[in-house]
């Protein structure tokens, strides 16, 4: 069995998990609404305040499904309740960063800027602090959107490893480099 798989998922009071007949998963709860498509090998039992993964053999294929289909479900059941949240730092001179709705406007050091606008499903906030790095939070309850948006932000310009100049997630830890030997 999957160490992860074979964990049940506890829903909390407020959520609803339904499970319709072609496996697509609907859980829905107090910031919304989310689906997930399972495969049709695996079964999924919705007991009480509790939601059990299961695999029909021990195949290679079975087995790398049961543990992700679980952790699927998991993060949508605390997309759901809690929400998830990244944040994303500007490091380099005169890097900015403005919000207007969904909207961003980036400064980073092109000759232009960068205007990207967000999907619906997620809300974004700027904040420029004197003497900080100007901060981009997103939040939103889909996961795998949200990592996929802030990857592509993070694309716009990535840190570079001599001075570290560019978009990083918070806490990132860069790995830097020594820059060009002195004279002989």
């Amino acid at each position: 069995m999957s160490r992860i798989g074979k964990q049940p998922i506890v829903i909390p009071a407020g959520v609803t998990v339904t499970v319709s007949g072609d496996n697509v998963v609907t859980v829905k709860g107090p910031k919304g609404q989310l689906q997930e498509t399972i495969d049709r090998d695996i079964t999924i039992d919705v007991q009480g305040t509790e939601v059990l993964i299961k695999r029909p053999t021990d195949q290679i294929r079975h087995r790398a499904m049961h543990g992700l289909y679980r952790a699927l479900i998991a993060n949508l059941v605390k997309g759901v309740t809690e929400g998830f949240k990244k944040e994303l730092e500007l490091v380099g001179v005169g890097y900015k960063a403005a919000n207007t709705g969904n909207t961003l406007d980036l400064a980073l050091g092109y000759s232009h800027n960068i205007i990207f606008e967000l999907p619906s499903e997620l809300k974004v906030t700027t904040v420029t602090e004197k003497g900080q790095n100007p901060k981009i939070t997103i939040e939103g309850i889909d996961k795998q959107l949200l990592g996929q948006v802030a990857a592509k932000l993070r694309s716009l310009r990535k840190p570079e490893p001599y001075k570290g100049k560019g978009v990083k997630y918070a806490g990132e830890i860069l790995r830097r480099k020594a820059g060009k030997a002195a004279g002989k």
